[in-house]
């Protein structure tokens, strides 16, 4: 890793499996940390088989393992548990997402870990949380979006609630977890603090994506429904078709940016008209400035809409599939689609590193590694190569 990545020399040792786990450990990798991914012996971690595969690999895990290292070691047995403790000793954090109880089972919970270091942070990532009645239960990204109110609100009016095309739910809880994670090492080590637990849980992680669904529905009694492509209230912001048949997000609901749209329609009009003036009665009224703009939009073409609104500052965008987005000249010059070179792929098309840091950016040095426990040598010294 580059000398100015902003984690070089913290030392992560990842035990999570699947997605939100090692989702959390690829962004800590990313930045410059290493992370040590502890697979069970054999197969190792599932998400090798997940996923589409290229002769025999897969590709999803090839991103989501990028920049780590492997060592295996068996948990469930007293030799794991004792490689773990030695490992605990110069690492500056744990990220896990077992099944609460799990851990303090086999006698490496947060208490006995912390006698070995006490400086140690142990990243904690469930469906419910360590604590309370459901902490015992397993949970998945599909359940915690469920309870966690991100699937009632999705889709259309009367219909079943469909998922979002990824894990959602689990990338969330990833993100908190990284947060939560950053937060700790700060404290301890600008601050002059101690190891902690971060307790992230999928459930918890949607809730708090809700916006003002809760002091709605707490002061006003207000339930949010599911309201297709537009939010209720704030208009005009949906989908509105072209004359080919493609469509377009148009999000034109601050005032300023409506009168705006209204020049690029030649309907100057409509931002005096009292329906539409203001953001209120515009909301009201949302259904029928909707089929005002779609009337517009479908007489012109996606090149002839595009300019329209390009020419009057109006905020639009298409909707990209993946092969869209791998065109798209924004996202390339960005350096979102990356290029990784590898044994097995000869090279790979993979997410460039998510947020840019001006001084300190991240980098992806390596996909995930073929086999597991690569490194167990390096690491875990000869014994156990």
């Amino acid at each position: 890793m580059s000398e100015t990545t902003p984690l070089q020399g913290v030392r992560i040792l990842e035990m999570g499996q699947l997605i939100a786990g090692p989702f959390t450990g690829s962004r800590l990798a990313d930045f410059g940390a290493e992370v040590i991914k502890i697979e069970p012996p054999g197969r190792g971690d599932p998400m090798r088989d997940w996923g589409k595969k290229v002769d025999g690999t897969s590709l999803w895990w090839a991103v989501i393992a990028r920049n780590k290292k492997s060592v295996t070691v068996d948990l469930s047995t007293s030799e794991g548990r004792d490689v773990l403790r030695e490992l605990v000793k110069d690492a500056d954090a744990i990220v896990e997402n077992f099944r609460p109880g799990t851990l303090e089972r086999w006698g490496i919970g947060p208490e006995e870990l912390h006698k070995i270091n006490p400086g140690l942070i142990i990243v904690r990532i469930s469906g419910f949380g360590q604590t309370g009645p459901y902490a015992s239960r397993p949970g998945f990204a599909s359940v915690g979006e469920a309870m966690g109110g991100l699937r009632y609100i999705n889709g259309f009016p009367g219909g079943v609630p469909p998922r979002c095309g990824i894990s959602l739910g689990d990338t969330l809880a990833a993100l908190f977890a990284f947060e939560g994670l950053l937060m700790a090492l700060y404290w301890r080590d600008a601050r002059g603090g101690t190891g902690q637990v971060v307790d992230a849980s999928i459930l918890e992680s949607c809730f708090a994506m809700l916006e003002s669904t809760l002091p709605d529905y707490d002061k006003l009694g207000i339930v949010r429904e599911p309201t297709g492509t537009s939010l209720k209230s704030l208009a005009p912001s949906n989908v509105y078709p072209t004359k080919e048949g493609r469509h377009i997000v148009i999000a034109a609901n601050a005032d300023p940016m409506f009168t705006r749209l209204t020049r690029a329609m030649n309907m100057p009009e409509l931002a005096a008209d009292p329906r539409f003036a203001t953001h209120i009665p515009r909301g009201e009224n949302g259904e029928e400035i909707d089929r005002i703009i779609a009337e517009w939009s479908s007489q012109l073409t996606y090149d002839e809409l595009t300019s329209a609104l390009d020419a009057q500052a109006v905020v639009w965008g298409p909707i990209n599939s993946i092969a869209d987005i791998v065109e798209d000249p924004h996202v390339q010059e960005r350096g979102m689609i990356v290029r990784q070179p590898d044994d097995r792929f000869g090279d790979l098309a993979i997410p460039g590193v998510v947020p840019r840091l001006s001084v300190t950016p991240g980098k992806v040095n390596w996909l995930g590694r073929a086999t597991p426990g690569t490194d167990n040598e390096a690491i875990l010294g000869s014994d156990h190569a």
